[in-house]
Parts: C-alpha cells; sequence; structure tokens
C-alpha cells in the first residue's frame, strides 16, 4: 500500500492518513476499536461476524469525526471490500498480524518500527557521499 501525504496538512487521525477514503478510515476504526476492546486480538469468527455484519447493514457504531460526529449510525461495507482494502492492507503495514498457528488477528507495532527504518533509510542517504 502506498501512503501519500503532505506534510504541511497532516490529519490527525492516522486512519485518515492511511485509507484513501472517509469510509475507509471509519471502517478501519472500527476494526482498531474491535481489536482494543477484546484486548488486542480477535479470531477468525470474530473478525468474520464484524465482516458480515457491515456487509448486511446491521453494524452500529458512533461516529468520532466529520459532520456526523457523535451520531450513532449502521455502517455498510462489502465484506470482500473490507478483506481486500481494510483488512489486508492494515496486515501489510504491519499495524495487524494474523498468528496462523494460533489463528488470531492482533494489534501490532511493526508499522512503528518499519517507519522508523524507512527514517533511518533516509537519513543515510543524505549522509551518503555523491
Amino acid at each position: 500500500m502506498v501512503i501519500l501525504f503532505d506534510q504541511s496538512n497532516m490529519p490527525e487521525d492516522i486512519f485518515d492518513l492511511i485509507f484513501a477514503t472517509d469510509q475507509q478510515g471509519i471502517v478501519g476504526r472500527e476494526l482498531f476499536n474491535l481489536l482494543k476492546s477484546k484486548g488486542g486480538e480477535v479470531n477468525k469468527t470474530e473478525m468474520s461476524v464484524l465482516a458480515t455484519q457491515l456487509h448486511d447493514g446491521v453494524y452500529e457504531c458512533t461516529l468520532i469525526s466529520g459532520p456526523y460526529k457523535g451520531k450513532k449510525v449502521k455502517l455498510s461495507y462489502n465484506k470482500r471490500q473490507f478483506y481486500d482494502r481494510i483488512l489486508t492492507p492494515m496486515r501489510g503495514m504491519g499495524l495487524v498480524d494474523y498468528d496462523i498457528y494460533r489463528k488470531v488477528y492482533k494489534l501490532s507495532d511493526k508499522f512503528n518500527k518499519n517507519m522508523t527504518r524507512i527514517g533511518l533509510m533516509w537519513v543515510r542517504n543524505l549522509s551518503k557521499q555523491i
């Protein structure tokens, strides 16, 4: 996944930075909230229940940003797109890990470590002699 950002106009919320649309950011934030509420990890069944509730349009949440801030709404998001555009990119960036043996998804700090590594790569390139 490619993250493009303007350092002069950096959003306050990480989900607004890493996802292309507001709807993706909302769904990504809800996935994060689910993982946090379950102690940082959920099993495959719980993840599937979330995806199915979103697909059926019965998942309820309270929005924390945007014009409908504080309103309780029902979210609708295609199940396949949930896996393709939300969960898979979050796994690829290191925000979420999947433990293949325990069959659980869990929050991860690999994203932070990778961003630090990228920053160090840039500093090394700056200091190289031409």
